[in-house]
């Protein structure tokens, strides 16, 4: 059955129900039945029309060298002030902020106009995402750094008050970069950028909750969101510290992290986010919430909150052992709620209890019969989108890899990008996703450039244009 292609989103939709299915180019011509028998046998809608964006899916910066060594003595100097390791949370807030400022990045998108600096919130939200809000502080190390410390190269590892203050006092003269981190800010940053009003469509409208104290850090972190067309909509917690995540690069590009999760350990449902989530059209929750105590209540109810307004849920699987420790909890949402998954082909595995010698074709394919839309990438090697039982391979776009760091956040923005601009052909939604994460693959740094991400935009824009779909609606 041939798939219908919808146009975008006017900005104030309530976007009604459609059973139209896509079309899906896999080198021959190919197609893919409607999936909405497995959606409407899976759940009973809410009393709200359900609401499809999806059309046949479901229901209706880099800081300067001398900014990086005048934080990396500030971060160093507060260290040695307090040998608790609370130092960091004293900075003051107007060095912070002018840090958060001096994103070059973040200033070409101000200069040009893309960046919307009125203080009113639109109608509707086109995404909201729900996940941890951490202050990055990255830096390079070597090999011997890590083992004085005794720390495994290559692993994420949850760190108290004092060892966050004993490695940052270890890394005393090193240079840092600070950035409002995590996946989720990843892919929204991406999203908002190539979202931005530089095309002629109307700008894309994303947003973040999640929980930052109300300290220095917490700020710098909304600010720099902002500043990158993202609104941090969550207000602070008063008495709290605002979590970071110590990034420690080798010279062979591995990753070592350590969280202080802080305030970002606890993530309320509450009043406020349930009528945010009442005006959103794509609601993302963040898998790295699972790990936090008592989450699993306020990611079921805001997804209950999702379904019943329309919105779509959309659920990023973070981490393996994350999904392996809370298997149940994760298939719990996945499996009654959510519409969209993005995963890597071994967290895809790991959902499917498969071992390392099943493809990621196939793991692809068994998730799709529980999940309307599953993205699966697989590095190099390509990527997936998996509709009720069938898969379409995405050969990867064309780089030379610099920082494999942010790839698969970076996908996920163009398959986000791709359901809110109208796109129905899952090949050309695809390759856009993988253009990008190619993109940010041949870069140093986890976030779409705003220059690439403009360029893309229009890219995609002419060829929605050559398929007869209107770029200016709601505009």
């Amino acid at each position: 059955m041939a798939l219908s292609l919808l146009s975008p989103i006017p900005p104030s939709a309530s976007l009604s129900f459609t059973l139209s299915a896509f079309t899906a180019s896999n080198n021959a011509s190919s197609s893919l039945s409607p999936l909405y028998s497995l959606y409407l046998s899976k759940r009973t809608l809410g009393s709200r029309t359900a609401t499809s964006i999806l059309g046949g899916f479901r229901s209706s910066g880099n800081l300067r060298m001398a900014e990086k060594r005048q934080l990396g003595l500030m971060v160093s100097a507060a260290t040695r002030n307090d040998g608790g390791g609370g130092g960091l949370d004293d900075l003051d807030e107007g060095e912070i902020e002018r840090i958060g400022n001096q994103d070059e990045d973040d200033e070409e998108l101000i200069e040009q106009g893309h960046v919307n600096t009125s203080s009113s919130s639109p109608e509707r939200w086109d995404v909201l995402g729900l996940g941890q809000a951490m202050v990055d502080f990255s830096g390079v190390v070597d090999d011997e750094f890590l083992q004085k410390l005794d720390l495994e190269k290559g692993t994420r590892k949850l760190i108290n008050h004092e060892e966050r203050g004993k490695v940052l006092q270890a890394m005393d003269g090193c240079s840092y970069k600070a950035a409002a981190g995590g996946s989720l800010s990843n892919t929204l940053v991406a999203l908002a950028r190539l979202g931005c009003q530089s095309i002629g469509d109307r700008p894309l409208n994303v947003a973040m909750a999640g929980s930052i104290a109300g300290d220095p850090l917490g700020s710098f972190y909304r600010t720099k969101l902002r500043r990158a067309n993202v609104n941090f909509l969550s207000a602070p917690i008063k008495d709290g510290t605002t979590g970071t995540v110590i990034v420690l690069t080798t010279p062979d590009a591995q990753r070592t992290m350590l969280a202080y999760q802080g305030t970002s350990s606890v993530v309320n449902y509450d009043s406020c986010l349930a009528s945010l989530i009442s005006k959103t059209n794509v609601f993302v929750v963040e898998g790295y919430l699972f790990e936090l105590p008592d989450t699993i209540r306020t990611i079921t109810k805001a997804c209950e909150e999702a379904h019943r307004n329309g919105a779509l849920v959309a659920v990023t699987a973070s981490d393996v052992s994350c999904i392996e420790r809370h298997y149940d909890d994760f298939w719990d949402i996945v499996g009654n709620y959510a519409d969209i998954i993005f995963a890597n082909s071994d967290e895809a595995r790991a959902f499917c209890h498969f071992s390392a010698e099943e493809s990621p074709i196939s793991a692809t394919r068994y998730l799709s019969h529980f999940v309307p839309f599953v993205s699966v990438t697989d590095g190099i090697n390509g990527s997936y989108i998996g509709v009720k039982g069938e898969a379409i391979y995405i050969p990867p776009s064309p780089c030379v890899p610099v920082d494999t760091c942010g790839a698969g956040d970076a996908y996920a923005s163009g398959i986000l990008y791709g359901i809110l601009r109208g796109v129905s052909d899952l090949k050309g939604m695809g390759d856009l996703a993988a253009t990008i994460a190619a993109t940010v693959v041949g870069q140093q740094g986890t976030r779409l450039r705003v220059q690439d991400a403009v360029e893309l935009a229009r890219s995609h824009a002419f060829r929605l244009n050559s398929s007869g779909v209107r770029t200016d609606v709601g505009s």
